[in-house]
């Protein structure tokens, strides 16, 4: 006897963003990304469609990050000094879909570089690599203020993903995304209300800015709240799917900066001989990280380690196949 299988209908659909763009649209990459345009939950094909496979970024940055542990620092020791060579070993040896920079040597604590320091190194990158670019500031609203906008005239065309705009400081970001036509990044702190609020806020200053808008919910490391960011998620696209115009964006989660900075990933062996090996524990706690927040909805996923980026890619061809 044969068996129905009940589906799902929705309404609506997430809205699909372009990043990059090529010589004959204004920029210089060699080819543009596309993410969002589900119509259903993740990877259930069966229900609707899921146009674009999620991708999956590799974090540089502009300094050599001195925090990172040895066992991270290995797989790029020899091109930290150069942000344009360290971006081409990502895309070409590591297969990463897009490099995200951040400079963090603006930051007043560590360097404070000026604009003009950012634009060269952001050239550099642009120069290097063909696939498109992410671009957060040092994470200091009130210095990010001074370059992201200097940063977006600088790369005028290239259709740049711009971080991070803020509820209490989006002004500054969104502006120059719309100036220059770049896209935006709009995080929250992990609370849909304001996700939706922010998403309005900037609107309001740009009605095409809806098209370009990318949601960072932010998100937690597995075993440091994942399942609360994980609900916040799923709601997020269950909104979506039925309609909600303020939530219906693809969505970027910034995974190597969260999984890094907890201990799980960079305590030694020596200090927790239970933990076993720090190298592949620390691999292993990024990788199931992302793969958790891959079945949330999550369009773009930040990483750092090599290894990891290599088990999500293959879990997303996987699951791309239906």
């Amino acid at each position: 006897m044969a068996v129905e299988l009940l589906k799902e209908k929705y309404r609506s659909q997430v809205r699909e963003v372009v990043l990059g763009a090529t010589k004959e649209e204004g920029g210089t990459r060699s080819h543009t990304l596309k993410v969002g345009g589900e119509s259903a939950l993740p990877f259930l094909h069966f229900e609707g469609t899921i146009p674009n496979r999620p991708l999956v970024a590799m974090e540089i940055w502009d300094i050599v990050p001195e925090e990172w542990p040895a066992s991270l620092k290995s797989f790029f020791e020899d091109v930290y000094d150069d942000p344009g060579a360290w971006a081409k070993k990502c895309v070409e040896e590591y297969g990463a879909d897009l490099i995200a920079v951040r400079f963090k040597s603006a930051d007043p604590d560590i360097k404070d570089a000026s604009a003009e320091d950012c634009i060269a190194t952001l050239k550099k990158v642009l120069e290097a690599v063909g696939v498109p670019l992410i671009v957060y500031g040092c994470g200091k609203a009130e210095k990010d203020n001074t370059i992201i906008g200097p940063l977006a005239e600088a790369a005028e065309g290239e259709n740049l993903l711009l971080g991070v705009a803020e509820q209490d400081n989006y002004k500054s970001v969104a502006s120059a995304a719309m100036a220059y036509k770049h896209c935006v990044i709009a995080q929250s702190p992990i609370d849909i209300n304001i996700a939706k609020q922010l998403n309005i806020l900037i609107a309001e200053m740009s009605t095409p800015l809806l098209d370009r808008i990318v949601i960072d919910p932010t998100v937690a490391a597995l075993g440091y709240g994942i399942e609360y960011s994980y609900s916040i998620m799923e709601r997020a696209r269950f909104g979506a799917l039925q309609g909600d115009r303020m939530l219906a964006m693809p969505t970027i989660a910034n995974v190597g900066h969260e999984v890094w900075s907890k201990k799980e990933s960079y305590i030694s062996e020596e200090e927790q001989p239970g933990w076993g090996d720090q190298a592949e524990r620390s691999m292993a706690w990024e990788a199931a990280t992302a793969g958790a927040l891959l079945q949330a909805g999550m369009d773009i996923l930040v990483m750092r380690n090599p290894n990891a980026v290599g088990l999500i890619k293959k879990l997303i061809d996987d699951m791309m196949k239906g």
